[in-house]
């Protein structure tokens, strides 16, 4: 059953929804600062420029040095037309963009060329209240006349009489609540599109993750053979990840079947010295028996079943020797390595074999000295075996030749007899403990014992053989020991 977790949605828990909100949350943060920046430079640039015509007309009418009577007398009536008294359609509107007006001292509003005060006037004479100190700011003020906002300033003229003159601002800020509006809703949809953008980027990116997550959910049902496949535009982080994960896996499964193989193996090993060791124990349990019987009178009977009591005893004894001996190393025991002459050592196991089978032809290809790092037991151990190999499987007629030669910082040690050799099955399994081609002697450990040996030295054993020309063992061992 597959599994896609990163597909089945966890809230905002997931790692696709917590990019999508990371992303949502940058931008609005950024569409938020940029509306706000342009907003405040768009207001400080439009009301720059009001507050400049308001300074200028200001200005114009502080160095004029006009009175109010002034103001009223028909020679001044085309500058005021000009410059302060706005048209009669704007007087009589109730909040017009532009509005002038003379107060007096106590701040209330007066007619200008007999005209009464509008109710603009008015209400801008009320808004500003002082209109003395305003007249003395350099820089104009905001106001609401009637719910409008306007900037306001105020000039006295030379008989004590203020004027002041306002701008609405109300279409500036009109102006502000539509870009600000246009400025969210456009953000909004921004806001809208980069979430589906990056949920579907997102999801795109995450689809080897999901395949390594159903990877694992199958492996973790036992299918070891499983790797994550390679998607068809990787990230380079997520490449890499997937390159680990398929090594860890490929390891995971390297040791699982190695350690099926070894529980195996080990199983095997159990039954096959049980089965070893029950023949001789059957054997001295039976002639025990006899004799506890009385069924040995003869001294000739009893001397042969004690015979072969002791017989079965040192083959049980053997065996015993070499099952501790691939214990020990099974469990990878420190070497104690020193400078050991080889040639020495195939010079005593020839000698050796000739001791034993006196008529079986032996030639020694290992003259002088030739030094190895090695543990000199194990390596005796090595060369008895093959010998014994050698000695129990072949006619004791048949020659044999044991060879010793250093190539490219190794030494090659062979061992070949002209025996009848082994079939390719057999050959396979020769290293395999307890086996004996044919069902033949010996307890069919030594071949394994090397083996084991041979690998604790970091070096290699290989056999060649086929049925009829013989066996060649071939071992080959680092001159310099294994670490």
């Amino acid at each position: 059953m597959k599994i896609r977790w990163l597909n089945c949605g966890r809230g905002v828990h997931s790692l696709r929804a917590k990019l999508t909100l990371t992303n949502v949350a940058l931008l609005a943060l950024g569409i938020v600062a940029t509306t706000a920046i342009s907003l405040m430079g768009m207001r400080y640039y439009l009301l720059d420029q009001v507050d400049s015509q308001l300074t200028k007309m200001r200005d114009s009418l502080s160095g004029s040095q006009l009175t109010i009577r002034q103001i009223d007398s028909l020679s001044a009536l085309s500058f005021v037309r000009d410059r302060v008294v706005p048209d009669a359609k704007d007087q009589q509107r109730s909040d017009p963009d532009t509005i002038y007006a003379a107060v007096d001292g106590r701040g209330n509003a007066v007619g200008i060329l007999g005209v009464d005060p509008t109710e603009a006037q008015t209400g801008l004479a009320r808004a500003v209240g002082d209109a003395a100190a305003l007249s003395r700011d350099a820089d104009p003020h905001d106001v609401k006349v009637h719910d409008t906002p306007y900037r306001v300033t105020a000039v006295q003229l030379s008989d004590g009489t203020y004027v002041l003159m306002g701008t609405s601002t109300e279409a500036l800020h009109n102006g502000m609540g539509k870009a600000l509006k246009l400025d969210f809703t456009v953000g909004g949809l921004l806001l809208v599109l980069l979430a589906c953008v990056t949920l579907f980027s997102v999801r795109r990116k995450m689809l080897p993750l999901e395949d390594m997550v159903e990877t694992s959910s199958a492996i973790a049902e036992g299918d070891l053979t499983l790797r994550v496949p390679s998607s068809t535009h990787p990230t380079q982080e997520v490449e890499q990840l997937r390159l680990a994960l398929n090594s860890m896996l490929h390891q995971v499964e390297s040791a699982y079947r190695t350690r099926e193989h070894s529980a195996a193996q080990l199983r095997r090993f159990v039954a096959d010295a049980s089965h070893e060791l029950r023949t001789p124990l059957s054997a001295i349990r039976g002639y025990l028996q006899l004799y506890d019987k009385g069924m040995l009178n003869d001294p000739d009977e009893r001397k042969r079943a004690w015979e072969r009591v002791l017989a079965e005893t040192d083959r049980m004894g053997r065996l015993v020797d070499e099952l501790l001996t691939l214990a020990r190393l099974d469990q990878q025991p420190e070497l104690r390595l020193r400078n050991v002459d080889l040639s020495r050592l195939v010079r005593d196991a020839a000698e050796d074999l000739r001791a034993q089978q006196p008529e079986r032809p032996i030639t020694v290809g290992a003259d002088g000295a030739l030094l190895v790092r090695a543990d000199e037991s194990g390596l005796r151990k090595v060369l008895g075996n093959l010998v014994g190999n050698v000695r129990t499987h072949t006619p004791a007629d048949v020659p044999v030749r044991l060879e010793l030669e250093r190539e490219n910082g190794h030494v090659r040690l062979c061992v070949a007899d002209q025996g009848p050799g082994l079939r390719e099955e057999d050959a396979a399994r020769v290293f395999d403990r307890f086996f004996r081609a044919g069902g033949g002697a010996g307890s069919g450990l030594g071949l394994a014992i090397v083996q084991g040996v041979v690998d604790a030295h970091g070096g290699e054993v290989t056999v060649t053989t086929a049925p009829g020309e013989g066996l060649r063992v071939t071992v080959t061992l680092p001159t310099r020991g294994h670490h």
